[in-house]
């Protein structure tokens, strides 16, 4: 009996069965495919309904596949991006630096734009300076308090000259030396300045004494009523010579029972700029009605 591998096909009627069936099922295939070419060439709208229930069938399943693209590109991004923020988060750091540096920058620009524009205003007041010069330095944690400006007996100052910024009054020369001086400031223990009310509805004249804390002692001279009030300025008077009227002193912070406790306005820390001016006197010209006040420079 030969093996099966040398058999024909012809000899196992299953096998034929088979042979015949799928000639059979490719020539109904065929029909069908022509039969269908021809339906869409002579009427391309046969196939829209099926096509639209095939489309409703796979719906489903098209858009479970779009919901798990987007949410897995959702997730790379999340992953990249996590991945990439550290560079960020430097780089933010480094623009924020950055422009905190700006910033403290403008700010010197401004406080400097200040300190000229004072200047400016010292240089064009009404009475010409001696010298316009930087106050250096001042002490302030002993109880005398002095302070020392860059200009001295080769820029014309003498002892006794009285000292301001652009805010009021900082004191009065105590020593000259050539380049340098060294004032006492209004708030030193020894220093007294003859003071009045700034306010022209309220009258009070007194003494302002400093205390050696950085603040003044302000002593009515008339022990009466006390018309002093929280928030009110002192000026000058011009009583005694040294300072010409109506520079700001002090603002009254406290009332005590013989005046005030106030601070000073030109507070020796916060100034940069100030102008040494000429010794100020009172001058009494003689007339045939009456004696007249003037005020001269020296």
């Amino acid at each position: 009996m030969a093996p099966k591998s040398s058999r024909r096909s012809s000899n196992s009627r299953r096998v034929q069965y088979s042979v015949f069936t799928g000639y059979v099922l490719a020539t109904i295939g065929a029909v069908v495919g022509a039969v269908l070419l021809g339906l869409s060439l002579f009427d391309p709208g046969f196939f829209s309904g099926p096509r639209t229930v095939a489309h409703d069938a796979t719906a489903p399943a098209g858009e479970a596949a779009a919901v798990v693209r987007t949410e897995s590109k959702g997730l790379f991004e999340s992953i990249a991006g996590y991945y990439r923020a550290g560079s960020k988060n430097a780089e933010l750091k480094e623009e924020v630096e950055l422009a905190r540096i700006r910033l403290a920058e403008a700010e010197a620009v401004k406080a400097e734009n200040a300190r000229l524009k004072a200047l400016l205003g010292l240089a064009d007041s009404e009475v010409k300076p001696v010298a316009v010069t930087r106050l250096i330095g001042s002490t302030a944690t002993s109880s005398r308090r002095f302070g020392y400006i860059g200009a001295g007996r080769s820029d014309g100052v003498t002892v006794g000259m009285p000292v301001r910024s652009a805010r009021g009054v900082v004191g009065r020369v105590l020593e000259v030396g050539s380049s340098t001086s060294r004032i006492l400031l209004i708030t030193d223990s020894q220093s007294v300045l003859p003071v009045r009310l700034a306010s022209t509805e309220r009258e009070a004249t007194a003494f302002a004494e400093g205390r050696g804390d950085g603040r003044i002692q302000i002593r009515l001279i008339n022990l009466g009523i006390n018309p002093l009030k929280k928030g009110d300025v002192m000026v000058t008077s011009g009583a005694g010579g040294y300072y010409r009227p109506g520079i700001a002193v002090a603002i009254v912070s406290e009332i005590t029972n013989d005046g005030a406790l106030a601070r000073p306005i030109s507070d020796p820390v916060a100034t940069g700029y100030v102008s040494v001016e000429p010794v100020w006197q009172r001058k009494v010209v003689e007339t045939a009605a009456k004696p007249i006040e003037e005020s001269v420079a020296e």
